[in-house]
């Protein structure tokens, strides 16, 4: 029994060191996992740990007007944020903010008791405000550089420039539509910090963000200040709901100006609706009413079918039988009822409705679709904005009254920019240039000029007799447009007067009122646009409405141009 005893004590040390060196054993065989074997992805983890990255926003693109005004740009601010966590007293950061900011204390109050470790208190503050808040030394409070955006220019070019939301998003406008340049591409700095602080030659990587684009537009700021206090006295005398006015260099396709009534702050939106910030010259369809005869008359001459001396025996009123529906459906025209013997530059002079019906029939369906789809109705233009309406063409061979009521402007939609370069075309010679408003791009001193599109629509013949005829219609003393003279300029255009057609029904008392028109009418160095929506009786008509507009913006962009009266 002792013997036993005592050879298990002997043993016991045996033991001992067999564990002992089964533990070393284990603890290098560990190490050695994780010093050899695992040592590259446990470096890597702990790197991972102690990397900080932070993005390098790009300062947003400057956009500016033709003659080198800016119109958008971004400056520094200063953003304030909390970390509710780590606030000891609630009551006293507050208290605090609240005073430098000029808000309620229980609006501070309700962020700072959240449970979570970021909350916004305020952004993109300048001045007073922004010292004021820097000047505080409360713990979880902090306050960082922020870049804003700001429109110097306010309502004047709202509806061109558009805006961007607080992040820097481009919303509306060309600041939507060259969003992606004009934002470029953000960079980054990831380095080593331990406990929030930067360690000392460690890790260190830096990737500087792409540089963003600066526009320049073609539009004029001078005349966008002009357009809109067109816009403001035609609604005072008028009544009506909204005025646009689009001015064209027919040449080049240059928006130098594009105004939308009423208009809007782009800093500051939050209580306006959502059509007072959209583009309507660009989203809005309408009827245009006469204004389109230009486009049915002049494909009649381009197909040889007429000519200005053409004679026709034109009654009051045409009468057209839908057997399908069992209905007559009757046009007329408002100044006369008798039969009487009209050119074709009578019926363009003096509007007639039904005369240039007569001479839709004579042109006939094909030739009509196909002018239709040329000059691009039914199409968006490609104007460098967002969500530009296609409008649409009511023509179909079988529809009886469809080719007589496109013919005058009914049945078809169409935007008014669209209509402006239709005449911009005339003007050009039968030219059509893409509308834009958007020369060039410099991004970081690389300056890029931006292609744009053109084809010939008519002939250069016949944009000449258009012009002769749309002369006529202001300066003869029958023509709608008489209101549209220029004192030393000879002016060209047209009146166009549309009943407004809503919840299935054109309404006898709501009208829409334009006059499209260029000048000098012997080489057009402008062409103008004025669409009135919804003018109150007795001023309701292009002519009346929409053409002493025309005239007063159209004398205004002359003199801005520089060029000289003819007569």
């Amino acid at each position: 029994m002792g013997g036993a005893t005592r050879r298990i004590r002997d043993s016991r040390p045996l033991i001992l060191g067999v564990v002992i060196l089964a533990i070393w054993a284990t603890v290098g065989f560990r190490l050695f996992d994780l010093q050899v074997v695992r040592a590259d992805e446990l470096s890597e983890m702990g790197l991972s740990q102690r990397l900080t990255t932070e993005e390098l926003a790009p300062r947003r693109g400057t956009i500016y007007d033709r003659n080198g005004q800016v119109l958008a740009f971004t400056i520094d601010a200063t953003t304030v944020f909390a970390n509710p966590r780590e606030i000891s007293d609630v009551t006293e950061a507050s208290l605090a903010l609240a005073a430098a900011l000029g808000v309620p204390v229980d609006a501070i109050r309700e962020k700072l008791q959240r449970d979570a470790g970021f909350v916004y208190i305020a952004r993109q503050l300048e001045g007073e405000p922004a010292a004021a808040v820097e000047a505080i030394e409360v713990a979880g409070i902090y306050v960082v550089d922020e870049p804003k955006r700001v429109y110097p220019t306010g309502e004047a070019a709202a509806h061109v420039v558009g805006f961007s939301d607080i992040d820097g998003n481009g919303l509306e406008g060309l600041e939507h539509y060259y969003d992606d340049i004009l934002r470029g591409r953000p960079g980054f700095i990831q380095y080593e910090q331990s406990g929030g602080v930067q360690i000392p030659h460690g890790q260190e990587d830096r990737v500087d963000p792409e540089p963003a684009a600066d526009l320049v537009s073609t539009i004029d700021l001078s005349l966008q200040f002009a357009s809109a206090n067109t816009c403001d006295a035609a609604i005072a005398r008028t009544g009506a709901e909204r005025c646009s006015i689009v001015i064209l260099d027919p040449a080049t396709g240059e928006i130098l100006s594009l105004v939308v009534t009423p208009d809007f702050d782009p800093g500051d939106r939050s209580s306006l609706s959502a059509q007072t910030l959209q583009n309507l010259a660009v989203r809005s369809l309408y009827e245009p009413g006469s204004t389109m005869k230009v486009v049915t008359i002049g494909a009649a001459l381009e197909a040889g079918v007429v000519t200005p001396k053409k004679t026709y025996e034109v009654p009051g009123s045409i009468e057209f039988e839908d057997t399908e529906i069992d209905k007559t459906w009757r046009f007329e025209d408002i100044d006369h009822t008798g039969t009487q013997v009209m050119t074709v530059a009578d019926v363009v002079t003096r509007s007639s409705n039904v005369g240039t019906i007569m001479i839709g029939q004579e042109l006939g369906f094909e030739a009509h679709r196909d002018a239709l789809t040329s000059w691009g109705f039914g199409q968006t233009t490609g104007i460098d904005l967002s969500s530009e309406a296609e409008g649409s063409v009511n023509l179909e061979p079988t529809c009886v009254t469809c080719g007589p009521s496109v013919s005058i402007g009914y049945s078809v939609n169409t935007t008014l920019v669209q209509m402006a370069s239709i005449y911009a075309a005339v003007a050009n010679d039968g030219v059509l240039v893409t509308p834009h408003l958007v020369t060039t791009t410099d991004v970081a001193g690389e300056v890029s000029e931006l292609p744009v599109d053109q084809r010939e629509v008519i002939s250069r013949e016949t944009a000449a007799t258009l012009r002769a005829l749309l002369r006529n219609v202001v300066q003869a003393d029958e023509g709608t447009g008489r209101a549209a003279r220029i004192e030393g300029y000879v002016v060209g255009g047209k009146t166009g007067t549309s009943r407004v057609f809503e919840d299935g029904v054109y309404h006898d008392d709501r009208f829409m009122a334009s006059f499209i028109g260029m000048a000098p009418i012997d080489d057009p160095r402008l062409v103008v646009a004025v669409l009135l929506e919804e003018p109150k009786a007795p001023t309701y008509s292009g002519g009346t409405a929409a053409a002493p507009a025309f005239a007063d913006i159209m004398l205004k962009a002359l003199h801005q141009l520089g060029v000289e009266p003819s007569e």
